[in-house]
């Protein structure tokens, strides 16, 4: 059974609302997803599903909105995707804590980087569905603005990392009790 990786947006950081990951864990459970395990408090959440991954996010979607009050966008990616955003991740010289993918729902616009402002000197890139925004000042004074990255949810490379290590445990150990 596919795992997949929901990353959420504006969970837990002012935007959408405040959801204990005990909660969401017990919605995922409740939507029929398996294996269920929540990873730091921003909204990130593994799990065991058959359904293909827009299905699992629309699903996840619908029901954060009910909890929520509006939905708070919910993006899936598999471990080998974490892994090759990780691995292709640009900025060699960047600290991994500050070069963050932004994860989007679709593939970015052609034009995403038109309208780029930087003033600190932050750098980013464009690969498909992501987004990748070194910030060398860190990402809290900044005053990057890239109407491009609006709907989606940004992740630090420590927690990339993080994710697809854990979603490929998840796959290893599945697979080991299966030919058990």
């Amino acid at each position: 059974m596919p795992i997949h990786v929901a990353l959420l947006r504006a969970i837990n950081v002012g935007g959408a609302g405040m959801l204990a990951m005990a909660d969401l864990r017990a919605i995922c459970e409740g939507l029929g997803f398996s294996d269920v395990k929540t990873y730091i408090q921003s909204g990130n959440v593994l799990f065991r599903s058959d359904l293909p991954a827009p299905e699992a996010a629309a699903k996840l979607d619908a029901a954060l909105g009910e909890k929520l009050g509006k939905a708070p966008g919910v993006m899936i990616r598999d471990a080998r995707q974490l892994q090759a955003i990780a691995e292709n991740a640009p900025f060699p010289d960047a600290k991994s804590n500050l070069l963050h993918v932004v994860f989007l729902p679709d593939a970015a616009p052609a034009d995403a980087l038109d309208r780029l402002v930087a003033p600190d000197g932050e750098e980013v890139q464009v690969a498909g569905h992501e987004i990748y925004v070194h910030y060398p000042d860190g990402s809290g004074r900044s005053k990057l603005k890239l109407p491009a990255l609006k709907p989606g949810t940004a992740r630090n490379l420590n927690t990339v990392r993080k994710l697809a290590e854990l979603a490929q445990a998840m796959e290893e150990g599945y697979s080991a009790a299966r030919r058990t």
